[in-house]
């Protein structure tokens, strides 16, 4: 468990690295001149290929942003799929982890080592990999934070309009930052099925990102509101088809039509 614990502490630091190397340049504009490695394969194409696809719309640089929205989204849709398939599956042996953890409840050394052979014995009955959520997560990072970076960079968003707003520019309702909020607490909510009910702070988790998404779309252009929109309800629906009804609606619902019949 504690080498489990290792490799999720790793992914996170790598994660949090990634972020902090692209916020020194957030505020320099991104051209075919840009140099570094973080510049040139990673931010140039996707702001490059923003701006194709605004031009071949006539200039509709609001809906480009939601067609690469889309585009990248599909592209990580087989990541996504095995992240959440992997999430879903340590969700439903949380009862039997729990049951495992009140048995071998001793601090004791040689109680904990039959505890994580238990443990490693469920993961391998039930063919659970608990970090096969991990490497999913880490390859998505860069690619969705140089997406944010090609918006944020590409001069010629910011000088054109969509919709009521202005790209380069707050909503100024402060519609866009609440259907911000209200997406990222559906998806959250989709996302977590079941899970909050075995770790009570995730569902405080589930308020506090979507307030925090808020905040930051009222001070954010609202070329970035629009798409973590975009993205937010890609999400939703693809967490909806993709992890489906949890195991235990899967085993009530027999019961339930036995019981009916009776």
């Amino acid at each position: 468990m504690k080498k489990h614990n290792r490799w999720g502490v790793s992914a996170l630091l790598i994660g949090v690295m990634l972020v902090l190397s692209g916020c020194t340049e957030i505020n320099q504009p991104i051209n075919a001149d840009s140099q570094g490695i973080w510049n040139e394969y990673f931010v140039y194409p996707l702001s490059w290929l923003i701006t194709e696809i605004a031009v071949f719309f006539s200039e509709n640089y609001g809906l480009a942003i939601i067609l690469v929205t889309l585009l990248i989204r599909l592209v990580l849709l087989p990541l996504f799929i095995k992240q959440t398939r992997s999430s879903k599956a340590m969700q439903e042996i949380q009862p039997e982890l729990k049951e495992l953890r009140e048995k071998y409840k001793s601090k004791d050394q040689k109680t904990q080592q039959q505890l994580q052979q238990e443990t490693m014995k469920l993961f391998q009955e039930r063919k659970v990999n608990p970090l096969a959520g991990c490497l999913p997560v880490v390859i998505q990072m860069p690619i969705l934070l140089a997406f944010y970076h090609a918006i944020m960079r590409t001069g010629e968003i910011e000088n054109h309009n969509f919709l009521w707003f202005d790209l380069g520019a707050s909503d100024p309702y402060f519609i866009l930052p609440i259907i911000a909020g209200v997406t990222t607490f559906l998806q959250q909510k989709l996302m977590m099925a079941g899970a909050a009910q075995q770790n009570p702070q995730m569902v405080m988790l589930m308020w506090i990102m979507p307030i925090m998404i808020v905040v930051f779309a009222i001070y954010f252009p609202a070329a970035l509101a629009l798409y973590w929109v975009t993205g937010n309800i890609f999400m939703i629906i693809q967490t909806y088809f993709v992890k489906g009804p949890s195991k235990k609606n899967k085993d009530e619902e027999p019961a339930k039509a036995g019981g009916a019949k009776k």
